[in-house]
């Protein structure tokens, strides 16, 4: 077989879909079906096939050694291919639960998807979840393929049954057009073209649903949308400073003298010209990378948007918002990470997890956090305000993705709903006195000393014979020390993970007010995660926190255990107990080490001052 070129034409409309669904659904051999019976195949990728006569299509997808191997797909596989009618992009995506990360990467710029059923067992969990994923990144049109039919003898009745099943589930989701189609991808059956085998269906095969289907995409709704991606400032040969504002336009569209705003700052001009690569444009429009130049000198910035005077987007931190879990570790309220949305990347936090969502019937389900593939809605407090649209208003401006701090991994994709009305509620209070006229009363420098390590390591020791050296040479003192805090401030929390991170949280807060006043802060908190640690230094200035580790082995914290926590620990009457069945992370660059081994409390409290 030869490759069959069609006329590409770029007036041809484009459509990007998924193939998704629960593990061996038959999604590469469906994409493999479309690529070989629409003749999209190279000459030399047949001799990969096997038997040419029963080929095996789902190697034209499939292209990871690994995928091979054990015949899934891993990764998203993406595939180009053309018809006289349209130009596809199809994402192939993995089936197995690990992996669901992977399918959203691959549904979050699709406008279409195919979700395929195993005709023999239904409605599968995953088929939930990926149904529930691509109807929250804003999917509208869903073909649902019933496939393997030749192992149900081309049932009618089963056919029936799953398009039911799938519609009662599928009532609480926001698609407009679902299709269903009974299909044999192996075969080739309703694929290209209509079956004999299935005369009882009448509707479209596979291929002409695809070519025919309208996408409504309502991009220009919003108005003009250019996300500022680079400042490009050059002189010309003639030495006149030229500065352009480069970006991909993300909805609506801009001609040349149209007057524009720039977000947040609220400065105004008119664009003076639209620069491509194929040469300048008298008019741009939705997903043109353009750079604009205007008739006046702005400060503008990466980050920021252009839009139009009719349309402004509203700018906020903090937001409701859905989130897709895709790290390894849970996800906890109050850690730091990094949220990254269009070309902007700000600090933030989930401040507060309101619910997760229960795929299977859509209920709200109680959770302090999230585990690999959740689904939740929570508050999002970020340490910068960024420009934004609802995500069901436009993807690009709507959309995020948090990055783990410490690993720079990314843990989670996110919707973003709305703009919570305290945002706009709180503002900050100017105030007369500051710090620095606090701690020039004081004739000291603000600082926190921050005392981590095993509990029995003898923080609170340590930290009260500090406190008593700093106070007789004048200095102003508190300590805030872990079980003292636990009878008040946060009497509320347990020892779990999760309420362990909140407590940090809290007192990293108040340890921050303290500095402020002009206070030399002493905190005792055993602090288990790296994590935590780093924000409370982050919510400093350089030099104000010093993190001491209070250096004990676990072994020798145990025999000075005067509380007998370990003992309680090791036999199961105490849970989460930090050492014992929740981790320590030790700190890997902190300003002062002291080895309570080979010192005592005064030698290491005299070794700090």
């Amino acid at each position: 077989m030869a490759l069959k070129t069609s006329k590409i034409s770029d007036n041809k409309s484009l459509l990007r879909f998924i193939t998704c669904g629960s593990v061996d659904d038959g999604k590469s051999t469906l994409i493999g079906r479309l690529l070989y019976d629409n003749q999209q195949v190279f000459a030399d990728q047949l001799s990969d096939l096997g038997n040419v006569e029963t080929p095996d299509l789902a190697l034209l997808v499939d292209g990871l050694a690994a995928e091979r191997e054990q015949g899934i797909t891993i990764d998203v596989a993406y595939r180009y291919f053309a018809t006289e009618k349209r130009k596809f992009i199809v994402a192939d995506t993995p089936g197995h639960e690990q992996y669901t990360r992977n399918m959203a990467t691959g549904a979050s710029t699709a406008d279409l998807a195919v979700i395929l059923i195993d005709a023999r067992y239904g409605v599968q969990v995953q088929t939930r979840r990926h149904a529930y994923i691509t109807s929250l990144l804003g999917i509208r049109n869903v073909v649902v393929a019933i496939n393997k039919m030749d192992l149900v003898e081309f049932s009618q009745k089963q056919f029936n049954q799953i398009e039911e099943d799938f519609r009662t589930f599928a009532d609480g989701l926001n698609f407009t057009d679902i299709r269903f189609i009974p299909i044999c991808a192996l075969d080739g059956d309703n694929i290209t073209k209509p079956s004999a085998r299935l005369p009882w269906y009448r509707g479209q095969d596979m291929l002409s649903i695809l070519e025919n289907v309208e996408i409504n995409r309502n991009e220009s709704a919003l108005g003009f949308r250019l996300p500022v991606q680079w400042v490009n400032r050059a002189q010309s040969k003639n030495g006149a400073d030229f500065r352009g504002y480069a970006g991909t336009i993300c909805a609506g569209e801009i001609s040349k003298g149209d007057e524009v705003i720039v977000v947040p700052s609220g400065k105004t001009a008119r664009v003076k010209d639209i620069i491509t690569m194929d040469g300048n444009l008298e008019r741009a429009i939705t997903h043109q990378a353009v750079t604009l130049t205007l008739d006046e000198k702005v400060d503008i910035s990466r980050g920021d948007f252009i839009c139009t005077k009719a349309s402004v987007p509203e700018h906020s931190d903090q937001f409701q918002a859905n989130i897709l879990w895709m790290g390894q570790d849970k996800l906890f309220p109050g850690r730091g990470y990094l949220l990254k949305t269009c070309n902007r990347t700000v600090p933030a936090s989930v401040s507060e997890l309101k619910y997760a969502v229960d795929v299977n019937d859509f209920s709200h389900v109680s959770a302090k956090t999230l585990e690999l593939n959740e689904i939740g809605i929570c508050n999002l407090s970020l340490g910068k305000t960024i420009v934004f649209d609802a995500y069901d208003d436009n993807r690009t401006t709507g959309s995020f993705v948090l990055i783990d701090r410490q690993t720079n991994e990314t843990v989670a994709a996110g919707m973003l709903s709305f703009s919570l009305r305290r945002a706009s509620n709180v503002t900050w209070q100017a105030l007369e006195v500051g710090k620095a006229e606090r701690a020039e009363q004081k004739h000291q420098k603000p600082a926190v000393l921050w005392f981590t390590g095993l509990s029995g390591s003898g923080k609170s020791t340590i930290a009260n014979l500090v406190e008593k050296r700093l106070f007789d040479l004048g200095k102003h003192t508190y300590i805030l020390d872990g079980d003292n805090v636990r009878h008040g401030l946060n009497k509320d929390l347990g020892f779990t993970d999760a309420d362990r991170i909140e407590n940090i949280r809290r007192i990293g807060e108040t340890s921050k007010l303290m500095a402020d006043a002009g206070l030399v802060v002493l905190v005792s908190f055993i602090s288990p995660f790296t994590a935590e640690r780093d924000m409370a230094r982050r919510l400093l200035d350089a030099g104000e926190f010093i993190e001491i580790y209070v250096n004990t082995p676990l072994s020798i914290a145990e025999k000075r255990d005067v509380k007998g926590l370990y003992a309680k620990a090791r036999a199961g009457e105490i849970k989460n107990f930090t050492g014992i069945d929740s981790e320590y992370q030790e700190p890997e660059n902190p300003e002062i080490v002291v080895d309570t081994v080979s010192l005592t409390p005064e030698q290491s409290a005299e070794k700090i001052v």
